[in-house]
């Protein structure tokens, strides 16, 4: 008897264990209908915002979007850069700077895909999978954020000057009118281009904007070429104490540092192009950005040496400075940098719009739509335009060294750990 009520109780605990497997089971299929259906959702989202919501990009869209968020007023700068470093290391920081930064943007291009099956469509996505889930987060968003945010606000401040130097030389005899109704004016212009929705609906002015940085640096180039070589062109050290040749040369790597910008929306600008198996979207960035890097070095090379060549140790900061006359090029070359900077301010924008529009539809479960669009992008314009027009001159200079620094802090992020993290763990189990 008592085997047998242990048999009948056995079986009893057999039949509640294989109703807890079946609770279990179905417990998990839930879990997992659930994650899928969350992932799918997500995936949906994703699709409506303005850095994945069109993957139809070209390879020369690439290329154009590419050279817009690199070569910038900047370029102006290089041949003073070239007086504080001299000819010979002058020459060998602008070709390695060239080479390892090329070779840097190959790294970002392969890593784009660098899981099968997924892209990271975002610099912090990556962040994320070579440093973790949270600390790659705010790790790389605090920096792009930084970044990108200052590159708008240096542009704004670049657009608005530029603006008044146009004005002061059509109109020498006009109502003097502060620079904060230049910038003003900027800021109109791109409160209305903010509001395209996504990285290839802004193509044309990317690509405007990346003829017009080729034009003034053509400018800058052939008219130090017409000035010709002066008399008293000197090609030695343009300071006269230890330390201010010390701080000089400094100032002259962040000077070609900031030049070569562009590397934190390379991922963003990927993730307009289309992907299969067959042919990853890493051919064709590539292709485009290699376009872009020749590009870059006709516009950088002539402006850097030929600028150097002609007026020696006594150019300025600003090229077309030296240059001073005629005015009508001067004037021609200042609308041109005014052009450039607004397609430029679209391109380091978008990134920021749609981590502000991930943001509201994500976390605070809103619908992507036209109107959160317009709050969102609005609102940064007009944070950004009072920003600037809150600044006095002491400060702009230090947002502009600022820039410098950060610039140089992102180029040791971008160009090494991320590579070497996802080199690391590339093989690692828990990765799928």
């Amino acid at each position: 008897m008592e085997g047998v009520e242990k048999n009948e109780n056995t079986s009893l605990d057999i039949e509640s264990g294989g109703e807890k497997n079946q609770n279990v089971m179905f417990d998990s299929n839930i879990n997992v209908g659930e994650k899928n259906q969350n992932v799918e959702v997500d995936n949906n989202v994703n699709n409506e915002l303005p850095v994945a919501s069109n993957r139809k990009g070209k390879w020369w869209y690439a290329a154009i979007h590419n050279v817009t968020a690199m070569v910038g007023a900047g370029i102006l700068g290089l041949p003073y850069a070239m007086s504080q470093l001299g000819w010979g290391p002058g020459v060998t920081i602008l070709l390695l700077s060239w080479i390892v930064t090329l070779y840097t943007l190959w790294q970002m291009v392969e890593m784009h895909e660098i899981v099968p099956g997924k892209r990271f469509d975002r610099y912090y996505e990556l962040g994320q999978y070579a440093f973790g889930e949270n600390f790659g987060l705010w790790f790389i968003v605090a920096q792009q954020i930084m970044v990108q945010v200052g590159c708008d606000i240096v542009y704004m401040i670049t657009g608005g000057t530029s603006l008044m130097k146009v004005y002061s030389i059509l109109l020498p005899n006009g109502t003097p009118i502060r620079r904060t109704y230049f910038i003003m004016i900027y800021a109109f212009i791109q409160f209305f281009l903010s509001n395209l929705p996504n990285f290839n609906s802004i193509t044309g002015i990317s690509f405007v904007a990346a003829i017009m940085s080729l034009s003034y640096s053509a400018i800058a180039w052939i008219a130090s070429s017409i000035k010709g070589v002066q008399l008293d062109t000197s090609y030695g050290s343009r300071y006269s104490t230890d330390a201010s040749h010390i701080f000089g040369f400094l100032s002259g790597l962040g000077t070609i540092s900031f030049a070569f910008s562009g590397h934190n929306v390379v991922l963003e600008i990927q993730a307009t192009l289309p992907s299969t198996p067959e042919k990853p979207s890493k051919l064709s960035m590539w292709k485009g950005s290699l376009a872009a890097y020749i590009m870059v070095m006709l516009c950088y090379f002539p402006v850097a040496f030929v600028g150097y060549f002609v007026f020696g140790r006594v150019v300025e900061d600003n090229i077309m400075v030296s240059l001073d006359k005629p005015n009508w090029l001067i004037v021609i070359a200042n609308v041109f940098v005014v052009i450039h900077v607004i397609g430029s301010y679209q391109v380091y924008a978008m990134p920021m719009f749609d981590m502000l529009e991930s943001f509201l539809t994500l976390k605070m479960k809103r619908k992507p739509s036209k109107m959160i669009r317009l709050v969102t992008r609005s609102t940064y314009v007009v944070t950004l335009h009072n920003v600037v027009d809150n600044l006095q001159t002491q400060e702009i200079q230090l947002i502009l060294v600022l820039q410098l620094v950060l610039h140089y802090i992102w180029r040791i992020t971008d160009d090494l750990s991320p590579h070497w993290r996802c080199k690391r763990y590339h093989n690692a189990s828990w990765i799928v």
